[in-house]
């Protein structure tokens, strides 16, 4: 499926196009495309070529990955603070996993030639590139250990932060479906972490509706991955575009 191009927001509201100098960021703006993406949109199938570097400006993307009995789970989110479809760049024939919009929004894309021609230039877009790939990778890795070691109530905790701080929101979209699909556990078992957490008066979540009611007690109560993935992306970002207080996808 192919995004629907759309002008929304201008493309310095993308973290890695804001950070480029001047004069290449006006060498590549004639080349980026506008485009909408919609939540459930499939940006990237796995096994195919990725045909588009898309700079993220609002809303977020997650990869996943599907196993042949059709269970997935979510192990990467990318919003305004990167790009999707590094791996082009890399040397990757197709994409690995499936990149699929969790929250509407829009996003700049540049066409694969393209994008690869101003890669090779070894400028300011290459070094940006390369250390957002770093803080990703950290986000796998970080994802890999705290499925396996902390609790699903963490878990929950960390996905809606991290979610919200890419939207700059309290206030998320997310069913019940979506967030166990995201999880890679049964939706029952998502529904009872998140009436514990209403218990706590930590969220507000009906109709595929979260408000956050309390975000330093949120924050206390999700592991120590959500605070760990956070720093990594704020070291992997230039100190001028780093305000204080600032989260990963602020």
């Amino acid at each position: 499926m192919q995004a629907r191009q759309m002008p929304d927001q201008p493309p310095l509201d993308n973290v890695l196009l804001a950070a480029l100098p001047w004069n290449e960021y006006e060498r590549l703006l004639p080349a980026l495309q506008p485009c909408l993406l919609e939540r459930g949109l499939t940006v990237h199938e796995a096994g195919m070529r990725e045909g588009h570097l898309y700079f993220i400006t609002s809303g977020i993307v997650g990869k996943s990955h599907e196993l042949e009995n059709g269970d997935s789970a979510t192990y990467a989110l990318t919003g305004r603070e990167g790009a999707v479809g590094i791996g082009l760049l890399l040397g990757a024939e197709d994409a690995p996993g499936r990149f699929t919009v969790i929250a509407s929004g829009s996003a700049w894309r540049l066409r694969a030639d393209h994008a690869r021609q101003e890669f090779e230039r070894n400028g300011a877009l290459r070094r940006l590139l390369l250390r957002h790939t770093h803080a990703l990778m950290a986000q796998i890795a970080q994802s890999a250990v705290c499925n396996q070691h902390h609790s699903l109530e963490q878990r929950l905790c960390r996905l809606v932060l991290s979610c919200l701080d890419r939207l700059r929101s309290n206030e998320l979209v997310l069913t019940h479906q979506l967030a166990a699909d995201m999880l890679g556990v049964r939706r029952e078992t998502v529904t009872v972490a998140a009436g514990r957490l209403e218990a706590l008066g930590l969220i507000l979540w009906g109709r595929g509706h979260i408000e956050m009611l309390d975000r330093a007690a949120m924050q206390a109560h999700a592991c120590e991955c959500y605070a760990a993935v956070s720093r990594e992306y704020l070291r992997s970002r230039p100190a001028a575009l780093v305000p204080a207080g600032e989260t990963c996808g602020s």
